[in-house]
């Protein structure tokens, strides 16, 4: 099979609209989380949310594609257009029908169909845009970057709440193995940050309502979370197979070398807790690397700030890394990205080739007070410098969907 390998790295998100103002806000502990501005919140809730800043799709999209793109669609091809040219994929020298897009989304465009189900009720059936299925459906991200840059190999997107991405990923580097493609550009996006989605997490006591103090409102492990913050943005990898990569020259910030997939087979919502499904994902992901705890040196967790999940995700490093748990960085991007839901995964993944690149672990901020059946070690005082060879970046979903990605440090 082929070695798959990451040469590109694009994101819009709350911390930053590109990859160097991300990674420099995650090292200097800064925090994506505000009121919420896209809409009049006044009656709900839950005030707050990550919301993306100054963005500007113009930069890569004219005005009609724009009118013509859910705000997801946007967050995705801008993300795609700077991994594109992060990895240098020069598209005339490009075998193209050997080029995928694989953008997950847990949700899509969501706000599209918020605004078109208004004109629906208040203007009928004949005022609804002829361009709702199209912006509105999961895969239509991927259709769209396909058609901007001539893209023609695999396409498609997948769907599994706050995994989506991870899965996305792994399907991915799975067509790359088995030779289907030789570049894929994948990730997720999503836009979520709307009356219908906020107000639905809400009623569902999903979220942090911590709304006077929204900086501090997504903590992990910390014995008083209440809920995780949703937020909106992108992330888009550029993967490779390493046979490709090399032949032209492409800078290489890591090596997928492994993933683990599982379900709880539990409950809709809520964590099996025993912890065995997100486990058996880490356990399976080192296997597929071929590796053992003792090599991991860092787990990106996917650490939602929910009282369950970070329990829940505790016991699963604890019984897929045994003592070598109590030894490793464990770090939460959510505690101040908040939760990118479909594209979480894309982010944290992102998150991790920077501190590969960088051999440094960002801090998990807000851990004010360490809730004690949090028990392992969440950098939670400042960065730390650490060697890091393999990593595991962990994503769970709505439906006990559970994965878990191994990273290697690609060495010539």
């Amino acid at each position: 099979m082929n070695r798959v390998v990451i040469t590109g790295l694009g994101t819009v998100n709350p911390l930053g609209n590109n990859v160097v103002d991300t990674w420099n806000a995650l090292v200097q502990g800064k925090n994506g989380i505000g009121v919420i501005t896209r809409f009049d919140s006044t009656d709900f809730s839950v005030k707050i949310a990550g919301e993306v800043k100054n963005f500007d799709p113009l930069t890569v999209l004219d005005r009609k594609e724009i009118r013509r793109m859910d705000r997801y669609v946007q967050l995705a091809l801008c993300s795609a257009d700077e991994a594109i040219n992060d990895a240098g994929l020069n598209l005339s020298e490009l075998d193209l029908s050997g080029v995928g897009v694989l953008i997950a989304s847990g949700i899509g465009g969501i706000e599209t169909l918020e605004n078109q189900h208004t004109i629906l009720v208040q203007k009928g059936p004949k005022k609804i845009s002829p361009f709702l299925i199209p912006m509105m459906i999961v895969n239509i991200a991927s259709g769209q970057i396909a058609i901007k840059y001539g893209f023609k190999g695999p396409n498609y997107s997948v769907s599994s709440a706050c995994a989506s991405s991870g899965h996305g990923l792994i399907s991915a580097m799975r067509l790359i193995e088995r030779g289907e493609a030789e570049v894929m550009v994948a990730g997720g996006a999503e836009a979520s940050v709307t009356p219908l989605s906020i107000g639905g997490f809400s009623v569902m006591k999903a979220l942090s309502t911590r709304n006077d103090d929204p900086a501090t409102a997504s903590r992990p492990f910390d014995v008083n979370r209440d809920g995780f913050v949703v937020s909106e943005g992108a992330a888009v990898l550029i993967l490779e197979s390493l046979n490709h990569a090399l032949k032209r020259g492409a800078k290489i910030y890591a090596e997928i070398a492994g993933a683990g997939q599982t379900c709880d087979a539990y409950h809709i919502t809520a964590p099996d807790e025993t912890g065995q499904g997100p486990a058996s994902a880490m356990i399976k992901a080192m296997e597929d690397a071929d590796i053992t705890p003792e090599q991991v040196d860092y787990v990106n967790a996917h650490g939602t700030s929910t009282p369950y999940n970070d329990v829940v995700e505790t016991t699963a490093i604890k019984l897929a890394l045994g003592q070598r748990a109590y030894e490793i960085p464990v770090v939460s991007t959510k505690s101040m990205t908040g939760h990118l839901l479909g594209a979480a995964s894309a982010i944290e993944a992102l998150d991790v080739c920077l501190s590969m690149q960088n051999n440094l672990v960002h801090t998990t901020q807000n851990i004010i007070e360490q809730d004690p059946n949090c028990d392992l070690d969440y950098v939670k005082d400042k960065n730390r410098e650490v060697q890091l060879n393999y990593v595991l970046s962990n994503s769970l979903g709505f439906g006990g969907h559970n994965i878990s990605i191994a990273l290697k440090k690609y060495v010539q």
